[in-house]
This record gives C-alpha cells, structure tokens and sequence, in this order.
C-alpha cells in the first residue's frame, strides 16, 4: 500500500518522509527536472536542505504520469497549495480515483479580480464538494513545521473528514512514532483555524517586532483565537474544535514560532520593509499574505466582526501602517468578552 504525497515542497516532503517511516511513500512533483534532482541528490536543497530523503521513498515527476501514479496509491494527499487545489481535484475525479484524498493546504481560493462585488473564496473541503463531490475528502492539518515533522520530532495534527475512512487512511498512513494523528469530523472547523491562523500569526509578528510586550501578545492571541471561532461558527463549525489542535494548538505555533514564515512576514512589515522586499526576502510562500483577503470577505459576507484581520488586510494592501493598526485595535469601544 502506498501513500502518495502530491507537492515536493517543504510540508510534501516532510510528509512523504514521515509516511515513509510507515510504510511506502511516493513523492510527486509536477516539474520532472525536481524528481530528477530529489532522486540524484536525495535532499530537497531547496525546501528542506540538510534532510536527507529516506533510501527507500519514491520520486515521481511531470504531469503525465500522475493519474497513473495515483490509482495505485492506497491514500493520495495534496501537499499543493489551496491555488493548485481545484484543478489537482478535478483532475483525479476526472481520472476515476477511488483511493481516499486529503489536502494540506491552508486557506481560502482565492477570488478571480473579475469577481463580482460581494464574492468570496472557498474553503478546500468546498472546493471538493464543487468539482470532485464522488471523491472522498478530507483534511490534515493543525500545529506542524515541516523541519520538525522531518527530523522526527513529537508532533501532533489532526486528520478531519466526514468520512469516517479518510480519517482512517490518514491515521494509519501517518499516525506512530513522534508523529500522532487526532480525528476530526468537524473538517469546517478545523479548515477555518488553519486559514485564519495565518493571519493572525502576521499580526503577532507585527506585536512582537513593535516590541509592544507580552500582554499585548497575549491579548491579540485571546482576540484573535475569538474572532477564529465567530468566523468558524458562522460558517457552520463547531466552537470546541477551536480549543483544539488546529485552533488554538496551530495558533500558538505559528504566532510565536521562530519557523513561522507568517510571523516573520509581521516581524518585517513592523521594521518598516514593504510588502514585497519582506516576501522577496522568505524564499518560501507566507500563506497568511494570500489568506488574509479572502478570510476578510468571507467574514464580510457572513457579517462577522473580525477587525484584527481587517486591520492585517489594511495594512497588507498599503492602507495603513504598523502603528495605526495598533491605534485602531486599541480605540475601539469598550465591550463584554463574549
């Protein structure tokens, strides 16, 4: 039985190593010219350098072999990100797939500049259910940096799925060693936190690089973790799973890690980089950049207050600064908890 990671990133490759360690793994990537290099050198030297790939993992390229790569997976994972989904999706429905397929990405697709007013992205599990409804679906995700999953560290994510055997699949394709697999059939749920986590780990970044101190840290995570569960609610999740791994867990994580590439987006915008200097600057994608719009329209769509996100749009776009942000959020009216 063979799990099929799809995405030779640094969360792909994690994964595929941390499959490996199961059973047998197969990475795939659509350039040829990068399974032909992860083959040769046996290290991912450009999103994971200095782990070196697993002697018996497989390595797979080029978009013409893929479906017939994927009817022989027991368990297919897309480690793409959400741009990428809904034509990964469409093409494994289109090719019959009958093996459980869950994704990694995090966020919402984004809306085409030519979108009407009012329109908003899509959730993953969404995505699926619009081009792919026959397949069954499913999520990983929660707390995880891909070098720590890599080298073997204790780690802990969940498997989300209304499908009792995607969740399955994944626990027994991932789950043993430093790596354990919680399931979640709440997949809204635990979309949102991870869409939304990005965001607010940009905003922590800018906290901590204003050095405005703990208990503003500590205030803007609390918020934050608030306006992630009004978000996640209206949209039809359940509040508990938000004091969960891919809540609250995933918070934490890439809010106040040194690995977080989010973080670090805030951490530079606060130092006064614009916005492309500090991406040019990663070598990796900051997902929260992408995510942040399209979690605001939808939030706008379902009339759900969320400003920390608001203020994290405003200040991505141009619109205001590092400074401001901190003055808006400070001089909003006075209000219950709840």
């Amino acid at each position: 039985m063979t799990t099929m990671l799809i995405g030779a990133g640094a969360w792909g490759t994690a994964l595929a190593i941390a499959a490996q360690r199961k059973g047998q793994a197969l990475l795939w990537t659509e350039e040829e010219a990068q399974a032909e290099e992860l083959r040769a050198t046996r290290e991912n030297a450009r999103f994971l350098p200095d782990v070196p790939l697993p002697a018996e993992l497989d390595v797979g390229g080029g978009s013409a072999g893929l479906l017939d790569a994927a009817r022989s997976a027991s368990l297919i994972v897309i480690a793409a990100p959400v741009a990428a989904l809904r034509t990964l999706l469409t093409q494994l429905a289109a090719g019959g797939i009958k093996a459980p397929v869950a994704w990694a990405c995090k966020g919402f697709e984004a809306v085409p500049d030519d979108a009407p007013a009012g329109a908003f992205g899509l959730m993953p599990h969404e995505v699926q259910q619009q081009v792919a409804p026959q397949l069954m679906g499913g999520a990983l995700s929660g707390p995880s940096f891909a070098l720590e999953v890599a080298r073997g560290q204790p780690t802990a994510i969940v498997a989300a799925s209304s499908h009792a055997a995607v969740r399955e699949a994944l626990q027994a394709a991932f789950h043993g060693g430093n790596l354990r697999i919680y399931a979640n059939d709440d997949i809204c749920g635990v979309e949102t936190g991870a869409a939304v986590k990005n965001v607010l780990a940009i905003a922590c970044g800018l906290v901590d690089g204003l050095q405005l101190g703990l208990n503003t840290r500590a205030a803007l995570l609390t918020r934050g973790l608030a306006e992630m569960a009004r978000l996640g609610v209206a949209l039809g999740a359940r509040r508990d799973t938000f004091m969960g791994l891919s809540g609250m867990g995933d918070l934490v994580l890439t809010a106040t890690g040194d690995l977080s590439r989010n973080r670090r987006i805030g951490l530079l915008l606060a130092e006064g980089k614009p916005l492309g200097e500090a991406l040019g600057s990663l070598g990796h994608v900051a997902e929260g950049v992408y995510s942040a719009r399209t979690v605001w329209q939808r939030a706008q769509h379902l009339g759900v207050d969320m400003p920390i996100t608001e203020n994290v749009v405003a200040l991505l776009d141009g619109r205001t600064t590092a400074q401001q942000v901190v003055a808006d959020l400070m001089g909003r009216e006075a209000r219950t908890e709840a």
